[in-house]
């Protein structure tokens, strides 16, 4: 089988325009030492819970744009032009760039679920005096409450990156394109997409229960680029066969 993953050149409309758009946010967050307008733009794009003093409704969108360093810009952007651009071709401009989208927003909102359940959890352990110290002070206090820094931390960690929406290319790719053979650093032999992907699903189910709340990446959002994404080509399949 023939993928036309392509050169720079020949790279897709969409792919190549989310790189650049990527890339731009990139440089604006650099150039201006991660401020711009006398804001901090990941508190500003990105993701938060819905409970949190920094929440705003678009940040379900920009958080897909925004990354925390080079080598998270630059993995994600490698993925969306390898895997992004097979689907691209297949499906269209479009279509892809909505599949994109509901990857993004998907995963982002998955993570707020599991937000909102440690949320719940800390609730039953708090006052109403407590939360709204938490509220005012958390931002930049440590308090001698575990629970109560566990609440700030909820409240004021963002989630950035386009590694929820990466995830869902990466099912999709798996889903179309079964049996091509991916070569994945730093496994020394070839892997069919399939096996890969179900292999890197249970890897982040994994982690995300054995480190939840204990590392900086956000496994559940990866994991929910995967559901969605599996979720929507399911139901493209019904509706257009040739999917």
């Amino acid at each position: 089988m023939n993928l036309r993953t392509g050169s720079l050149e020949n790279t897709p409309t969409v792919v190549k325009n989310l790189v650049i758009i990527n890339a731009l946010f990139y440089l604006v967050k650099t150039l201006g030492n991660g401020m711009f307008l006398g804001q901090h733009l990941d508190t500003l794009l990105g993701l938060h819970y819905i409970s949190s003093p920094d929440f705003r409704p678009w940040q379900l969108v920009t958080h897909i744009f925004m990354h925390g360093g080079f080598w998270h810009l630059f993995m994600n952007m490698f993925g969306l032009f390898m895997l992004g651009s097979p689907l691209e071709y297949r499906w269209g401009s479009k279509r892809f760039l909505t599949y994109y989208g509901i990857c993004g927003i998907g995963a982002g909102l998955l993570y707020l679920g599991v937000q909102a359940f440690d949320y719940n959890t800390l609730m039953a352990q708090l006052s109403p005096e407590q939360v709204a110290q938490v509220r005012l002070q958390g931002h930049d206090h440590l308090f001698d409450n575990q629970a109560m820094n566990s609440l700030a931390q909820l409240f004021f960690t963002d989630l950035v990156g386009a590694s929820g929406a990466i995830f869902g290319l990466l099912v999709a790719f798996g889903m179309l394109y079964p049996n091509v053979e991916l070569m994945i650093f730093p496994l020394p032999i070839p892997i069919k997409a399939k096996y890969f992907v179900l292999l890197y699903g249970g890897y982040e189910l994994y982690a995300g229960l054995a480190n939840h709340s204990g590392d900086n990446v956000a496994h559940f959002a990866h994991i929910g680029g995967l559901v969605v994404g599996f979720i929507t080509v399911m139901i493209w399949r019904k509706r257009l066969p040739y999917m």
